[in-house]
């Protein structure tokens, strides 16, 4: 038995005639048996010569069908279902081709050249025989690569996976050679509790340490979907303290033509961990709002513009205008949106500069948008600190350019793009944005006199014309976007290639995070929820560590923080501020019907201070005086105050000013 183990072992495949020649022996050994079994075993009622041409008709027709079924190219040891029942197929069909033959004998007055009864017992024993013997040398293949790994094999278990947990374990079995080993099943539904999927238990969440130490487990395989990120984190956490492999399979309609690959069995990604459930927003009225107008987006290149227009894009408005500096970014866009959405002349593309004036007025005037998204910034913060000229000049000039005519052109909506940063500000960039906002808020102030009720809702009165020619101007605000350009995670993935180490500016540091779909989700609802004024927060749930957040991606990567990684303190960074706020200390948050969105309630802006102030602002930023720019800035939003940067003498010297 060892001996026929090793042979079937050795991955050899044998040739197609040989395989050819053992089917029709096997049906020529079937008709040979009928006979015997049709005749009670007696020899002597068996003509000979009937039985050589009952023979020779059997190999003949089964040889035709069983290259007609190709039933001899599959590597038998790897066969499937399918092929084996392909098998049965062709025998069938000699079965039925001789019993027709059998009809006309009848009906022309011939002898039958083989009985009906005897190809009733023939049919039965061929197809038992063909296909039990492809079945024993798949289960003898099975167990001999098992005998061979049987030193090596990994005890891994499946989270989830109910539905289709016996096709999973198949899977991963035969995917890795039978060096894994699935022992468990892991389901949250209790009522599962001690039943078995292909003679392998299902365990409950509660159980995993238990089925860990009981099976010496090196792996979890990840192929439930839907399970709480909070469930997700416990697990991995729990498999990477106990150096535990953790793979995500993906869902089973992903698989190319219905087979799973090993290219497809990915590492848990560190976004998986951060990501938050998906928010259903009105999707409905987003696309019944959205899809007769002409949509402008404004740093269309960028990582929440680009979003923007793809989401957009997908509900198909009459034009969807994208603009930006960077033109190789919108020739890419633009080819990324024809590749998935079939966008043709409906989709415009406009490289230009939003602080140009002139040409931004030229392409309001030719293209005439209705909404704006307004996601064009500068926003990294250090860059920013030791530029504040050009934060000015893009994030507020840039801005006001836009607002302006978009005033003028009569567009129905300007939905700005603002940062968490702008609340409280630590640094230039965050202040920019804040003044941005108040110039919008301003504009909308001018229009209408505006109250907030007690439930959220906007009341505008004192119109002087009517409504729909106003501009509704609209703010949403929200923190880190998971795999944004320059964002951290992608920062820190790119340094643990390098082989580290990983550099983290303070080990108290937090961050709020967010999917970039859910981000620019926000921004569509605001566009059509708002009714003008409003500034929009979104519910960035907890707070993420950034050392954790470096430290589980070190363990995720396979390597352990500290020996094969190092985390390097480098120290806050100019403007850079431990904790992130979501609200202005003079703000309130007011609840909407979406229990993940809130509008920030804050102070009425005049059009004409903040505007006179604005200038002055853009006319020093203009001339590149740095110090006069911020304290400038300074003047206008009182709340911002500079950390860890070269303007902290700014506050000291307002205070004196104030204190005097």
């Amino acid at each position: 038995m060892n001996k026929l183990y090793s042979y079937i072992g050795q991955n050899k495949t044998t040739p197609r005639w040989f395989i050819l020649i053992l089917d029709l022996f096997i049906c020529s050994f079937s008709i040979v048996y009928a006979n015997y079994l049709r005749f009670n075993f007696n020899l002597e009622l068996i003509e000979k010569n009937h039985l050589a041409l009952q023979l020779t008709a059997t190999c003949i027709v089964n040889a035709i069908f069983f290259m007609w079924f190709r039933t001899y190219v599959g590597i038998i040891r790897i066969s499937g279902f399918k092929e084996a029942l392909r098998c049965i197929a062709a025998v069938f069909y000699s079965f039925f081709f001789l019993s027709v033959c059998n009809i006309f004998s009848t009906v022309f007055d011939y002898q039958n050249l083989i009985p009906t009864s005897i190809l009733i017992i023939y049919f039965f024993t061929a197809s038992f025989l063909i296909f039990g013997y492809r079945i024993m040398i798949k289960n003898l293949y099975k167990q001999s690569m098992q005998k061979r790994s049987s030193k090596k094999r990994t005890n891994v278990v499946i989270i989830g996976g109910e539905l289709n947990g016996s096709l999973l374990k198949r899977t991963i079995e035969q995917l890795s050679n039978h060096e894994y080993n699935v022992v468990a099943f892991v389901e949250d539904d209790n009522r599962l509790l001690g039943k078995s999927i292909d003679n392998v238990k299902i365990y409950t969440f509660e159980q995993i340490k238990h089925v860990v130490k009981s099976w010496n487990i090196k792996m979890f395989f990840f192929a439930k979907q839907n399970i709480s990120l909070d469930l997700k984190n416990k697990i991995v956490d729990y498999g990477l303290s106990h150096n535990i492999n953790v793979k995500v399979i993906p869902p089973i309609h992903d698989w190319i033509e219905g087979q799973l690959t090993m290219k497809q069995i990915k590492e848990v990604n560190i976004d998986d961990l951060l990501n938050r459930p998906t928010i259903k927003l009105a999707n409905d009225h987003i696309k019944n709002y959205l899809k007769n107008k002409t949509v402008l987006v404004t740093g269309a290149a960028g990582s929440i513009g680009s979003e923007i227009a793809r989401q957009v894009c997908s509900i198909n408005p009459d034009c969807l205008i994208l603009c930006d500096q960077n033109e190789s970014g919108l020739f890419e866009l633009e080819y990324e949106l024809q590749q998935k959405f079939g966008a043709g002349d409906n989709t415009k593309i406009f490289i230009g500069d939003i602080r140009d004036k002139k040409a931004m007025a030229g392409m309001f005037a030719d293209l005439q948008p209705q909404v704006v998204f307004h996601a064009a910034a500068y926003k990294h913060v250090p860059m920013m600190e030791k530029h504040p000229c050009e934060a000015i000049r893009n994030n507020v000039l840039g801005t006001k350019v836009l607002a302006d005519l978009s005033e003028k052109f009569g567009v129905e909506r300007f939905i700005f793009v603002s940062t968490d940063k702008a609340i409280n500000p630590t640094n230039v960039m965050g202040a920019s944005k804040r003044v941005a906002e108040m110039y919008v808020q301003s504009l909308q102030s001018r229009q209408f006199n505006i109250s907030v009720d007690e439930n959220g809702d906007i009341d505008l009165q004192g119109l002087n014309k009517p409504e729909k020619q106003y501009t509704r101007f609209i703010t949403t605000r929200f923190g880190n976007v998971l795999g944004s350009n320059g964002s951290v995670i992608p920062r820190f993935k790119e340094q643990i290639a390098k082989g580290g180490p990983i550099t983290v500016t303070h080990p108290e540091i937090i961050r709020y995070f967010m999917t970039i779909p859910e981000a620019c989700s926000l921004v569509l609802e605001a566009g059509t929820m708002g009714q003008g004024g409003e500034i929009f927060l979104f519910d960035m749930g907890e707070p993420v560590k950034i050392v954790d957040l470096a430290t589980k991606m070190i363990k995720l990567a396979g390597l352990t923080p500290g020996k094969d990684i190092d985390i390097k303190f480098t120290g806050l960074r100019p403007g850079e501020k431990l904790y992130e706020e979501l609200l202005n200390k003079k703000e309130e948050v007011i609840p909407t019907h979406n229990a993940k969105i809130m509008i920030a309630k804050s102070s009425k802006q005049d059009y004409d201070f903040v505007n006179l102030e604005i200038e002055k602002l853009i006319d020093l930023g203009l001339n590149n005086k740095e110090i006069d720019v911020v304290r400038q800035m300074k003047y206008i939003v009182p709340e911002f105050k500079s950390k860890n940067s070269r303007f902290e003498q700014l506050d000291s010297e307002k205070e004196m000013i104030e204190s005097a």
